[in-house]
Formats: C-alpha cells, structure tokens, sequence
C-alpha cells in the first residue's frame, strides 16, 4: 500500500466487541471490574467499542451469586451455568439465548474481546465442574459459545490471552483484514475487483498457510464457475480461517524472501546481502521481525514504480505502524 491508502484504510475506528468489565465498567459477580489497559489505553485509539455483559443483561444483579460451569457426570457433554452457592439459579438458557440473540444483532462488529475463564464469556479452557464441586475438564462460557456459532468468522480473543505477543498481533491482522472485507463487500463489486482484493493479500495469506494460499489461488482462477457472490463467501471464509493460523518465524522468513525477489534486479549486490543477512538473522531469533521488514520497505520505495505490486501488499502494513506489534516478534 501507498502511505496515502495505509492512511485512508486504517483512518475509522473498527467497531469490536467487548466484556463490559474490561471496560472498567463495575459489572462483576463482586461488584468490581477488570479494566484491561491495553484495551481502553492502546487500542482504543482504533477500536469502537461495544461493550456487553450477558450477566447483568440477563437480569442478575451488581454484586451477585457468582455461577460455574456444572455437567451432571464427567462423560455428560451437556453444561450448565448455576450458582455456586445454590444450584437452583440455573441461568444457561438466558445466557444462551443471549449469546444467540446478540450474534445475529451485532453483524457490524470486526471482532470481540471476550474475558477469560468466565462461565459466560471465557472463550478457551473455562474451568467445568461436577455438581460435587470438583473440577471435570474445560468448556466454552455460554454466552460466548453461542455467540461464536453465531459468527463463526468473526475474529475473538481473550483479553489475558493479549498479553502473548504472538497472539495479540495475530488477532489485529484478523480484525483489520474482516473490517477491510466488510468495506470492501459492501460495495458493488466485480470480479476484477474481487482480484485485486486478493492480489493485496496475497503474501500475507501465505505467510499463514500455504494450504489455503494455493486454494485461494484455485477459487480464484476460474471465476465463471459459479455465483460470484457464493465464489466471495467462499473466498472470505478461506481467507479468515488462514489468518487464524497464527504465522510461524519459518513462515515470515519464506514470505520475506519472496518479496525480496521483487528487488533481484533493482539493487546493489551489496543491499542484497545485507537482506538476506537480516532476514536470516530473524529466522534465526536475533532480531524481531520489525527489522528484516522496515529494510524491506526502505528498498520497495526506493523503486516505486517498478514494484507498485509488491508495495501494495497488505503484509507490509496490516495495522497502523503505532501499534508497533512486530517489534516483539
């Protein structure tokens, strides 16, 4: 992308969901919150928050009975959300039915940030019970299960899983990659536009997986074989599922030198060496990722015209620079 079109893409906020404690908001079980400053701090300069809190929407009051998640048997699949101190308050349908109910309203979100180990919202590893108390393996939050099979695509997270770098930046390349999708389909677009749209994702795709790099390129290449509109569906699913496949260190490093091969003939032997070097030295874990990258760039416009293709390349700039997320990887 040009500094202008980086500029333009990353110029709204991106409407996200949230747990509403995360927000500071004093919605807990105890009548506390659990503000996550990276999220109201940082990246609320770029996210449009919706906060939501399936408890209270439900109508359990601030403080209140905290509830756990309770199966009948370790071999019973079915779970349950129940009070800790009396079993009779049994609010899994409620929570259910809200996490339906919000999944298809909230259509316009980009992504959710939802708050670990709770029974409503944890989204992986929430501690499952028995109903003697003693711990039996791990579920969904309810609320949040229901929700996600609402929006199978829609990138979520947990916010104690953001302090993982690898992690956290996977998450904002799939919330900037659904919003930049979302803009896009909602345009009358053509098949050449459809394309063009790949053409810019291209090698960030191939960063995350190779298996739906080529498939992608398949979907892509006979576009009268069906529905364009069926061949767009397929392709947006194709191209979240890769991104949800974190990008490995061997991964960059392929997707490195293939945008290198873009300057084989544009600079000096000695510029060459030296990329390749800083792109070995990050393969090997010297260096993070930012440094074979920012080099790369300096090359790419350098000679501008000859390698617009490569400099459109949303790999480059997933994300507003600011955030500085591949500094730590």
């Amino acid at each position: 992308m040009t500094t202008n079109h980086i500029n333009q893409a990353f110029s709204s906020k991106i409407p996200v969901g949230i747990s509403a404690c995360l927000m500071g908001q004093q919605v807990r079980f105890d009548g506390g919150h659990k503000r996550s400053r990276f999220c109201t701090d940082v990246l609320a300069d770029y996210f449009d928050y919706v906060p939501l809190c399936p408890e209270v929407a439900i109508g359990l009051g601030t403080p209140r009975q905290p509830i756990r998640l309770v199966s009948e048997s370790a071999s019973d699949e079915r779970v349950f959300a129940r009070g800790t101190r009396d079993e009779s308050l049994d609010v899994s349908d409620a929570l259910r039915q809200y996490g339906e109910q919000q999944g298809r309203q909230q259509q316009q979100l980009c992504g959710y940030i939802f708050m670990q180990k709770s029974p409503s919202c944890g989204v992986f590893g929430v501690k499952r019970y028995l109903p003697n108390g003693m711990p039996e393996g791990v579920a969904r939050g309810l609320y949040a299960d229901e929700f996600i099979k609402q929006q199978p695509l829609l990138p979520v997270e947990e916010a104690g899983r953001l302090n993982d770098a690898g992690l956290r930046e996977n998450f904002l390349v799939r919330v900037f990659a659904y919003h930049d999708w979302q803009q896009f389909s909602a345009t009358d677009f053509s098949a050449q536009d459809l394309i063009e749209f790949h053409a810019r994702y291209k090698y960030l795709v191939m960063a995350h997986s190779q298996t739906y790099y080529k498939s992608m390129g398949r979907l892509l290449a006979d576009l009268s074989a069906a529905d364009l509109s069926t061949i767009a569906a397929q392709y947006f699913e194709q191209l979240m599922t890769a991104l949800a496949s974190p990008a490995s260190r061997k991964m960059h490093t392929n997707t490195l030198m293939h945008l290198q091969g873009y300057l084989k003939n544009l600079i000096s032997s000695d510029d060459k060496r030296e990329l390749t070097d800083v792109i070995q030295q990050y393969h090997q874990g010297i260096v993070p990722l930012i440094v074979p990258l920012t080099l790369l760039k300096h090359h790419l416009n350098q000679h501008q015209e000859a390698n617009r293709y490569a400099r459109q390349q949303v790999y480059l700039n997933p994300y507003p620079y600011q955030l500085g997320l591949r500094n730590a990887i």
